[in-house]
């Protein structure tokens, strides 16, 4: 399987990347900073200089073509302000639908965030995310491609267990993000996650377990 990763060299895609290369995927990591590109050669992916927040969807597209699905992971970052979770958080991941359609991409992964089902309407920068992810999400359900959409909830940098709970309904449990690059990694080889929203969190079940 061939993978585009949107936001290569965030902390949770580098782990998806060794993960994905790891079963013999071909990955390919866009990243906006040319600095990251050893970094991402070193995860054995192919790394792309594209940056989602300036890109056109033509250019995204063509960043994308050939590829089995796409992942975004990219995010604006805890120290942006709130007009960047809009043109990245929101922005970048809705042209990475229209680039998806137009690279005939047929599926696409969504690294969400727990809060996203009902976001604050207050001014706050974390509540601006939270909106911008949800607008994000339902133009993602809205779309004709195969989509699944994870939100997790709060990250961990422990170690991952390898269990967790993966459920429809909100939760709010804490989970390394050694199990959320996991659960992405089994969801990508799901034909059954098609059109799935799940919520992920730290728990008992092994994570093919949870994925049944």
């Amino acid at each position: 399987m061939e993978i585009a990763i949107i936001g290569a060299h965030g902390q949770i895609a580098r782990l998806l990347t060794r993960l994905l290369v790891a079963r013999g995927d071909g990955v390919r990591g866009l990243v906006r900073n040319a600095g990251h590109i050893e970094d991402l050669r070193s995860d054995g992916s192919e790394p792309v200089v594209c940056d989602v927040e300036s890109a056109g969807a033509d250019e995204l597209a063509d960043a994308v073509r050939g590829v089995d699905a796409v992942v975004f992971a990219a995010g604006a970052g805890p120290g942006s302000g709130a007009g960047r979770k809009w043109t990245v958080d929101r922005d970048g991941a809705t042209k990475l639908i229209e680039a998806a359609r137009a690279a005939a991409v047929p599926r696409y992964v969504m690294v969400s965030a727990v809060g996203a089902e009902n976001p604050p309407s207050d001014d706050s920068v974390f509540s601006v995310y939270l909106r911008a992810k949800a607008e994000a999400d339902t133009a993602l359900m809205a779309s004709d491609l195969s989509w699944t959409i994870v939100r997790p909830g709060p990250l961990e940098d422990e170690p991952g267990t390898g269990r967790v709970t993966l459920t429809r309904e909100a939760i709010r449990g804490k989970v390394p993000r050694e199990d959320v690059a996991a659960v992405l990694a089994a969801l990508l080889h799901d034909p059954g996650a098609s059109g799935r929203l799940l919520y992920l969190a730290s728990g008992d079940d092994p994570i093919d377990a949870a994925l049944g």
